[in-house]
């Protein structure tokens, strides 16, 4: 199910009914066949299923849903124990090309505590910000610690990626998580 994502904390249970595209950031399945989905350019995909099999969810993480909370809530509407529930980041914006304002170092500071080996000092008063360090800051905070991916830069990996601040009109790429039959 596509979602029209708004950089906030919503998350859409795929089990509700669809009267039009649903304005969420994130999504959740227990069905078989039913394809969570988010689309990026720069912002964090986040991947999630329990060990069991028995439900997945996908969320879509920019620094404004992250420290938001979209990541918390997608695990709690996924109603399982964080500690067994697996996560995978795809592709975002790498920690050398992520620019950030003052604010969002301090914002994530009053969320998370120390994060300073997630900013780094840039040009005058700006930071740049690893965005992967910052999810996985997140998720372990809420008991979750089987994390996987989290590489590549989609701003300066030009060939491989979309990136929405190396080229405002661009693509978007595809993170999908569905459950099969067993």
């Amino acid at each position: 199910v596509w979602l029209d994502q708004v950089h906030g904390t919503e998350v859409h249970r795929l089990d509700d009914p669809v009267v039009d595209l649903p304005c969420a950031d994130a999504s959740v399945t227990r069905q078989v066949g039913e394809g969570c989905v988010v689309m990026t350019a720069d912002c964090l995909p986040v991947l999630f299923c329990d060990k069991s099999g028995s439900v997945v969810a996908a969320a879509h993480a920019g620094w404004r849903g992250l420290h938001g909370g979209v990541l918390e809530a997608t695990l709690m509407s996924m109603q399982v124990d964080p500690s067994e529930v697996l996560a995978w980041m795809g592709p975002a914006i790498g920690p050398e090309a992520f620019e950030v304002g003052p604010e969002v170092r301090e914002a994530f500071a009053k969320k998370l505590g120390d994060v300073s080996a997630a900013f780094k000092p840039g040009r005058d008063d700006r930071w740049t910000a690893d965005i992967y360090l910052l999810a996985r800051m997140t998720l372990n905070a809420v008991g979750v610690s089987n994390i996987s991916g989290g590489g590549g830069c989609t701003f300066s990996e030009q060939d491989r990626f979309f990136s929405y601040r190396r080229a405002s009109v661009t693509g978007r790429m595809a993170s999908v998580i569905w459950l099969e039959d067993r």
